[in-house]
């Protein structure tokens, strides 16, 4: 009987919010993330959702974070996430307001995945100094949690607060999960920024330094991966900023590139 209690007990993983429990899979776990600013899905065509959409599948996505959507307003009257979520094949998703009462609806960030949701968490910033309030997005699944956020492009103090308040927010819940933590967004700041040095204080950069804006007048990196420094182990197995697809325009889609990461980890 102690046996058997033994067994059980083994097959149990409560998840890093301790919001449920699933059973662990001891092999190697190999996610392909994908960073997208997608400017509403509307910066050069009425609705570009169809067309990320097949772009995410051509990179064979598992996890998409997203920035800039629009949710049942005036500019677009669609719930934007959810129209991306069924358009990947009716994929999980979460979606954090930034702009909580937007043009009669909301504007926000993020995130869509292949992978069932444990749970999620949001984070809410302050607009400080910069050009309005804004949020991160969180999911976690029984492999990994990822967020998707997008900094102030304004206020270099808001945008540093905002950097030092998901830190502290992510190290408290996330600091001791046994799961690798992701973060994604369009940071508006460039590698060498006091904002990616912040954020490098409790994370590790998994994508490069390779343009990111814009398709049509490329000159900055501005979007990122990153890794929590939590101790869960992570090895990077490709990364680019595509440019080219068979079934998509990147000047046309948005006003970003996508950031494309594939990693390798252990699964708990």
């Amino acid at each position: 009987m102690k046996k058997l209690a033994l067994l059980v007990a083994a097959v149990v993983l409560v998840s890093c919010s301790g919001g449920g429990s699933v059973e662990p899979q001891n092999n190697t776990r190999s996610l392909k993330i994908v960073q997208y600013n997608v400017g509403v899905f509307g910066k050069e065509l009425d609705n570009a959702i169809p067309m990320i959409s097949e772009m995410m599948k051509e990179l064979n996505a598992d996890v998409v974070s997203l920035n800039e959507l629009d949710s049942c307003n005036l500019r677009h009257s669609n719930y934007q996430i959810k129209d991306f979520a069924e358009a990947m094949g009716d994929w999980n998703f979460r979606y954090a307001h930034a702009l909580p009462s937007y043009k009669g609806g909301s504007y926000g960030v993020g995130v869509c995945t292949k992978d069932g949701i444990i749970s999620s968490y949001e984070i809410h910033f302050d607009k400080y100094d910069g050009s309005e309030t804004r949020a991160c997005c969180v999911v976690e699944t029984a492999d990994y949690v990822l967020a998707s956020t997008h900094l102030d492009h304004k206020g270099d103090t808001a945008q540093l607060t905002q950097a030092k308040v998901l830190n502290e927010a992510m190290v408290a819940k996330y600091g001791k999960c046994g799961k690798p933590v992701f973060l994604c967004g369009d940071m508006n700041a460039y590698p060498n920024s006091n904002t990616v040095k912040e954020l490098k204080k409790a994370w590790s950069q998994l994508s490069g330094t390779d343009i990111t804006i814009s398709p049509k007048n490329p000159r900055a990196c501005i979007d990122y991966v990153f890794l929590l420094k939590n101790g869960a182990e992570c090895k990077v197995s490709r990364y680019s900023v595509p440019s080219v697809f068979t079934n998509g325009d990147v000047t046309l889609a948005s006003d970003h590139f996508p950031v494309f990461v594939e990693v390798e980890f252990n699964r708990n």
